[in-house]
């Protein structure tokens, strides 16, 4: 992909970019220091950065932290930001926590299970203890990588920043807006550069501070961020900048 603006629009800062990426809870892949890449049963990241992960018992990790007492094992976990619409390029961004992880056991085990499914509940989270372990991530540091670059981030930063306010409907409303608003994307595109606006528009992402678009060409790909007027936080605010975009200030709201 390539970035077609020099001058970047407003956009979230990296540490809200990497709280929203964790909020998504997207494909995730864990990467011990001396071992293979293996993709968890299930992952949460804490507002701290603190990570649950669940592994089948059987795994060699799980094996390795158990031979020694509170033995701790250095490893990252990346989790990759996908698109909602199917696309040639689907990872959006990609978040890098690196760390130290510890298997739990006991009560420490079902304290942190119960903990996540207090804000997600998942079936997944039944089987810790039956079959599978339960591991805890505490990461040491935090890399981001998306259209707006690639920043490092303490875990201090990342405790203090907030999801963006959209992450949890972002999906759905990027999924309705590609099968049953085609015209809107259309009315969109005249926002992009003119060598753009021949290629294939789709609905990419949406912040509080803009829509992002991607324009599939016949030989690359562009990433292409417009602009809100304001930061929203609302539905309410959201629709009257999207109908600004449009063009069209007495479009009904949907």
């Amino acid at each position: 992909m390539t970035d077609t603006q020099t001058k970047r629009p407003p956009a979230p800062h990296a540490a809200e970019r990497a709280r929203t990426i964790a909020a998504r809870g997207g494909h995730a892949a864990l990467l011990p220091q001396a071992g293979s890449r293996t993709s968890p049963l299930f992952h949460h990241v804490h507002p701290c950065g603190t990570t649950v992960l669940l592994l089948p018992d059987e795994h060699p990790l799980v094996g390795q932290l158990w031979q020694t007492p509170r033995a701790e094992v250095t490893a990252m976990l990346e989790i990759a930001d996908q698109a909602p619409v199917p696309l040639r390029e689907p990872v959006r961004g990609l978040l890098w926590l690196t760390g130290w992880v510890a298997a739990l056991d006991g009560r420490e085990a079902r304290d942190e299970i119960l903990a996540v499914a207090d804000v997600r509940p998942d079936h997944r989270l039944l089987d810790a203890g039956h079959g599978v372990s339960v591991l805890r991530l505490t990461p040491a540091s935090m890399v981001i990588a998306d259209a707006e670059g690639t920043s490092s981030i303490r875990p201090e930063q990342f405790a203090s920043a907030m999801p963006d306010p959209f992450c949890r409907n972002e999906d759905h409303w990027l999924r309705h807006l590609e099968a049953a608003h085609r015209d809107v994307v259309g009315q969109l595109a005249r926002h992009l550069p003119e060598e753009l606006q021949n290629g294939h528009v789709r609905p990419l992402g949406l912040d509080r501070f803009g829509l992002r678009l991607r324009v599939e060409a016949e030989c690359d790909d562009h990433d292409v961020r417009i602009a809100f007027s304001k930061p929203v936080s609302t539905p309410t605010e959201l629709a009257a900048e999207l109908r600004r975009l449009m063009g069209c200030p007495f479009l009904s709201q949907r």
